[in-house]
């Protein structure tokens, strides 16, 4: 196989008219999941907002502009070069920084159900993690490309990127934000392996950090019981563990194959943020096994793909545009991960939503720009299979002329 050089391939980008192709199967995949969550979104939401007396569809109509706001940030993430998003990956860190510490600045940032995760400006509020994931992601996969030597033969060169993810999980804990935590790290550490660190190093910070994380997560009593209630729900069914509770009626009634769209009970007013958290197991109700399985391999096909198309531009030595494939998949996949988990009673509960399925403003907008860099990579490395292809043939041409 014909590898990409920084020599060649600049040689091969030169060829006139070259350009490359979006992957179909990313854009279907996120299609259907986009598609599938409208739908569930109007099922799971109609009584919520009739309970509130402000229409019936106000949910479904929010959920649809953020959509489009979220489509509108993955074109343009889309049409981005990865090469400058390489070049600007430390002012990105910074601005992700930033954007953090604005949630604690007075009248800016906003205290919702007892935390400050949330940034606003005017009429306009945004939640300030979904962007940090992102932009977290694409920093790491620079740092990666500029520090691989370190990263694979030092413990230093471990110990840096995964710093620089606890200072910014200190500060989503201070909001606070137990689950996002969590879910950076665990996004950072696997980019971290996939960069090529050594497992026995990955091991050891992670003993040597497991006091802090057990102090951490057993140092609040609210933390305590999320992380204790799951384990048996039925215990206290009115209080801690009421959600799951719920959540487990309403799948178990769901059995094989749903009660049918629409006709979920468990969703009038049983079932609390049943059109966010809980989204999957309405889903659950109404479509039965048939559509935990639908959802399940949709997320599998779709961070497969993006393992794919990663893998790919490492065979090209596009090492920035893997990691980003890299990391915006693990992102999704676990996010998803924890969410399904969460609705089945296998994992505490976390206030996290389902990507591209949950109603929401931030995640559904921040899911959508990450899924448009995810294929902004397969474009690139597209392109420069079809610039090298170019550059055979002309080389080619020239032996025969020749």
């Amino acid at each position: 196989m014909l590898l990409l050089t920084p020599t060649n391939e600049q040689q091969a980008l030169r060829v006139e008219g070259m350009s490359g192709r979006y992957d179909p199967w990313l854009i279907v995949l996120a299609c259907a999941l986009a598609s599938l969550g409208v739908v569930m979104v109007a099922s799971s939401s109609i009584a919520v907002a009739e309970g509130q007396h402000i229409g019936a569809f106000y949910y479904l109509k929010r959920h649809l502009v953020f959509l489009a706001i979220g489509l509108t940030a993955a074109l343009v993430a889309a049409r981005i070069e990865l090469s400058w998003l390489e070049r600007h990956a430390p002012l990105l860190l910074l601005l992700a920084a930033l954007l953090l510490a604005l949630v604690f600045v007075p009248m800016i940032g906003v205290r919702i159900n007892g935390a400050r995760r949330w940034i606003r400006i005017g009429p306009l509020g945004f939640q300030s993690v979904e962007a940090v994931k992102v932009l977290l992601v694409v920093y790491m996969a620079s740092y990666l490309v500029r520090h691989r030597d370190n990263l694979q033969t030092q413990l230093l060169g471990v110990l840096k990127p995964l710093g620089i993810a606890a200072l910014f999980a200190g500060l989503l804990l201070a909001q606070p934000d137990f689950g996002s935590a969590t879910l950076l790290m665990a996004v950072v550490m696997g980019m971290v392996w996939l960069g090529g660190a050594r497992l026995r190093d990955l091991a050891l910070l992670a003993c040597a950090a497991l006091p802090l994380v057990a102090w951490i997560a057993f140092g609040q009593d609210y933390r305590v019981k999320r992380l204790t209630s799951f384990l048996d729900p039925w215990a206290d069914p009115f209080k801690d563990g009421f959600q799951l509770t719920q959540a487990l009626i309403a799948i178990g009634r769901g059995e094989w194959f749903g009660v049918g769209l629409g006709g979920s009970v468990q969703k009038l007013f049983y079932l609390p943020e049943a059109h966010t958290d809980f989204i999957l197991a309405v889903l659950a109700e109404e479509l039965g096994f048939a559509g935990i399985v639908l959802v399940l391999t949709l997320f599998a096909a779709l961070v497969g793909r993006g393992f794919v198309i990663g893998m790919r531009a490492i065979e090209q030595n596009r090492h920035f545009a893997a990691f980003c494939a890299f990391g915006v998949s693990l992102m999704v996949g676990l996010q998803a991960l924890v969410s399904i988990g969460v609705n089945l009673g296998v994992l505490p509960t976390k206030g996290l939503t389902l990507p591209l399925i949950s109603s929401g403003g931030s995640s559904v907008i921040m899911t959508c720009a990450a899924i448009g860099l995810l294929v902004r990579v397969s474009y690139e490395v597209s392109r420069a299979d079809n610039a090298m292809m170019a550059l055979v043939e002309q080389r080619q041409a020239v032996g025969v002329r020749a």
